[in-house]
C-alpha cells in the first residue's frame, strides 16, 4: 500500500522542480488554447510580431550580438557605473563569496517598488526608480556593512538580519511621506526570516554566525569537473530559502513559497491544481551564475528554468496582444497574487517566453545553447516590456495593477 506521507514528500519535490513549472504552466496553456480559461485567451497568431518586436530591442541593445545574463548585476551597471567591480578581492573564492553576500538580499528586495518611489544616489546624484533604484540602494546598504554584524568586513551574516529594522531599510531606501516604497514592511520580515533560516542550515551558511557567501562553499563540490547544472544551483537556493517566505500553502510540513492553486486543473490528489513559479528564486538563481562562473566553473543546462512570471514579461504579452484579457475586471481591478486572474496570467507568461524565444533563434539560427533563455529574457523581453507600457500609459505602470506584499514581484 503507498505510503501517503511519502507520495506527499513526492509532490513537495517535483513542485520545487523547474520541470513541474513548465508541466502546471503548460495545462494551463493548453487549456487557454482550448479557450476553457476564464480570464485570458492565447492569440498566437501575434507570436510573429511580438518576436519581431522584443529581436528588434535585443539588437538595439546590444548590437553586437554579445547578451549577458538577465540577473541583478545588470542592475548594478546603471548609469554607466560598474559597482561590482568596486568589491574586488584578491582571493576570487572570497570575491564569489562577497558578490553573493551583495546580490542574494538585493534580489529579495527586488519586488516592484511602485510607480513613486525613487533613489539619488549619494556619490552621484544620480536619480533611479524600480529595480535599478532597489539595485543601487540595496547595494549602498550592503556597501556600508548594514547586513554585516562588523561593519568592518562587507558580507551579509544571520545576527545582521535578525537584528534588521524596518527603520535601517527606510532610511538606506530613502522612505519617506513623498517618498513611497511598496511592501516596505514585507521585505523586512523577508530579509530577518532569511537570518533565521541561514541559523537552521549550518552545512549552508556555515555555523559561526552563518553567512550568505558560504553558499559558494556548499556548491562547489557539486560541480563535476569545473561543470555544475543551472538546475543545482536552483535546488540550493530553493532549498536554503523555503522558510523565509510568508506562510502560503505548505504539503508535508513545507512552505510551497511562491506556489498557487488554479480550479481549472484537475483535482486527483494532493497538489494537482497548484502552479509552481519559483520567480524570485529563479532570478536569485540567474544572479547567482555570475559569481559561480568567475571563479572558472561552467554552468549548463541553463534553459531548464524557466522564464520570470513577471509583471514586464506578463505584461509585454499583454499589451502587444499575444494575450487577451476576456472581461474588464482583469483590467480595471488591483489583484491580489493569488487571485487566478494573476494565476493564468504568470502561468500563460511561462509558456509564451519559450515560445517567443523559440522564434527568434528560429530567426537568428540559434540554438538554446548559443542563446539561452536567460539571454532572451535581458535582450529582450523583459526590456521589450518596460518599453512597451512606456509608450502605452504615462508612468509605465503594469497593465494589470497588482496588490504586492514585497515577495513576489
Amino acid at each position: 500500500m503507498p505510503d501517503p506521507m511519502s507520495e506527499l514528500n513526492a509532490t513537495v519535490q517535483y513542485l520545487r522542480s523547474p520541470s513541474a513549472i513548465r508541466d502546471r504552466c503548460g495545462q494551463v496553456f493548453e487549456l487557454a488554447c482550448a479557450d476553457k480559461l476564464e480570464h485570458f485567451r492565447v492569440d498566437l497568431d501575434r507570436l510573429d510580431v511580438v518576436a519581431a518586436y522584443v529581436l528588434d530591442v535585443m539588437q538595439t541593445q546590444y548590437p553586437d550580438g554579445n547578451v549577458p545574463f538577465h540577473s541583478r548585476w545588470r542592475h548594478f551597471e546603471v548609469g554607466g557605473i560598474d559597482r561590482a567591480a568596486r568589491l574586488h578581492q584578491e582571493d576570487a573564492i572570497e570575491q564569489a563569496r562577497v558578490m553573493f553576500d551583495l546580490v542574494i538580499p538585493s534580489v529579495l528586495l527586488d519586488a516592484g517598488a511602485g510607480t513613486a518611489w525613487k533613489f539619488v544616489e549619494p556619490d552621484t546624484n544620480q536619480v533611479f526608480g524600480r529595480s535599478e533604484g532597489l539595485a543601487i540602494a540595496s547595494y549602498h546598504l550592503f556597501t556600508a556593512g548594514k547586513l554585516s554584524s562588523d561593519p568592518a568586513h562587507r558580507r551579509t551574516d544571520a545576527q545582521a538580519l535578525l537584528n534588521l529594522s524596518e527603520e535601517t531599510i527606510a532610511t538606506a531606501f530613502q522612505v519617506s511621506q513623498d517618498n513611497p516604497i511598496v511592501g516596505l514592511s514585507g521585505r523586512v520580515k523577508l530579509l530577518q526570516r532569511l537570518g533565521a533560516a541561514m541559523l537552521d542550515r549550518p552545512q549552508i551558511f556555515g555555523s559561526d554566525n552563518p553567512r550568505l557567501g558560504a553558499m559558494v562553499d556548499y556548491l562547489l563540490p557539486q560541480a563535476q569537473a569545473n561543470i555544475l547544472p543551472a538546475r543545482l544551483v536552483f535546488a540550493a537556493v530553493l532549498e536554503s530559502l523555503s522558510d523565509i517566505w510568508p506562510s502560503r500553502i505548505r504539503l508535508d510540513g513545507v512552505n510551497l513559497g511562491d506556489v498557487w492553486p488554479h480550479s481549472a486543473l484537475p483535482d486527483t490528489a494532493p497538489g494537482s491544481q497548484l502552479v509552481p513559479f519559483h520567480k524570485l528564486s529563479q532570478w536569485l538563481t540567474y544572479s547567482l551564475l555570475e559569481p559561480l562562473q568567475s571563479i572558472g566553473l561552467q554552468i549548463t543546462h541553463l534553459d531548464e528554468l524557466t522564464g520570470l512570471p513577471e509583471y514586464r514579461n506578463g505584461g509585454l504579452c499583454l499589451d502587444l496582444g499575444l494575450l487577451k484579457a476576456k472581461h474588464p475586471d482583469v483590467l480595471d481591478h488591483v489583484h491580489t497574487s493569488g487571485s487566478e486572474i494573476i494565476v493564468e496570467w504568470r502561468s500563460l507568461t511561462v509558456i509564451l517566453l519559450d515560445r517567443i524565444a523559440d522564434r527568434i533563434r528560429q530567426t537568428l539560427n540559434q540554438t538554446e545553447t548559443t542563446l539561452p533563455l536567460v539571454k532572451v529574457l535581458q535582450g529582450g523581453t523583459w526590456t521589450a516590456g518596460r518599453q512597451i507600457a512606456a509608450k502605452l500609459r504615462s508612468n509605465g505602470a503594469p497593465s494589470i495593477a497588482i496588490e504586492s506584499d514585497g515577495t513576489v514581484f
